[in-house]
């Protein structure tokens, strides 16, 4: 009999993610879970680590195929004390999310929920991303897990190249979804606003809101184009950032 995969499942929603309890009941056909998840939500750490303090874990749930653990540090954090002190075994492979929020175009750069599938890239683990661009805690999810398990279906059968990990984001209203497409990663950035206010002690403080601006000249073939009109974006990530081309030209310098 065929030994069930392994997989590793973590957010940076926090464990009390509606996204994150979607993800695990739509992977428990596909083998065995363990998550690590953070205590405390943390968008936007990106690849933070915890150096300066103690991290704590703690099991809060075991059942068949499933154990669940609750983390004191950041999304990597999980990751790594998952593969480090609570795994057996290297898992098979690792998810993160279901995120609360787009994670398409540079919020890559940004993301808490692809750092963990970056840090599974890392260590040789086929990872994938999961978003939905709707912020809400209590986001529809209900037209998503046909479209997720498709996806496991082919990450299983088929594997992903290393040193690439995949960023998938869904549309926000699921039940329009028209299905799903490969995408270029949308080149574009955040224009960023600080709404100052005053603190009623008198010191000023600030809100760091803003607005995404698409810069992407081959729309058609962008993540942020197929949310815009109802399709899942699935982008391949490559960890290597190097620009090989770049590299010819500074050879030139008078160095």
């Amino acid at each position: 009999m065929k030994k069930k995969p392994l997989f590793l499942i973590s957010n940076d929603d926090s464990i009390n993610s509606k996204g994150l309890e979607i993800l695990i009941n739509i992977v428990k056909p596909f083998g065995d879970i363990v998550v690590v998840a953070p205590i405390e939500a943390h968008s936007g750490m990106s690849h933070a680590i915890t150096m300066r303090f103690p991290l704590t874990f703690e099991k809060i749930k075991e059942e068949k195929h499933l154990q669940i653990y609750k983390c004191s540090g950041y999304p990597v954090d999980c990751v790594k004390i998952a593969l480090n002190e609570i795994l057996e075994k290297k898992p098979d492979y690792i998810l993160s999310g279901i995120n609360h929020g787009s994670n398409s175009s540079v919020a890559v750069i940004y993301s808490g929920t692809m750092a963990i599938a970056i840090e599974g890239t890392l260590h040789s683990i086929p990872s994938v991303g999961f978003s939905i661009e709707n912020f809400n805690l209590d986001a529809d999810f209900s037209n998503v897990e046909k479209y997720i398990s498709v996806i496991l279906k082919n990450l299983i059968k088929n594997g992903i190249p290393k040193g690439v990990c995949l960023n998938v984001n869904i549309p926000k209203d699921v039940k329009k979804v028209k299905g799903i497409k490969i995408c270029k990663e949308a080149k574009g950035k955040w224009q960023e606003i600080f709404v100052k206010r005053k603190h009623p002690y008198g010191k000023d403080y600030f809100w760091l809101t803003g607005e995404f601006v698409d810069l992407e000249n081959d729309k058609e073939k962008s993540d942020v184009f197929a949310l815009q009109n109802n399709y899942i974006a699935i982008t391949p990530i490559k960890i290597d950032w190097t620009d090989y081309k770049t590299i010819k030209e500074l050879e030139e310098w008078d160095l």
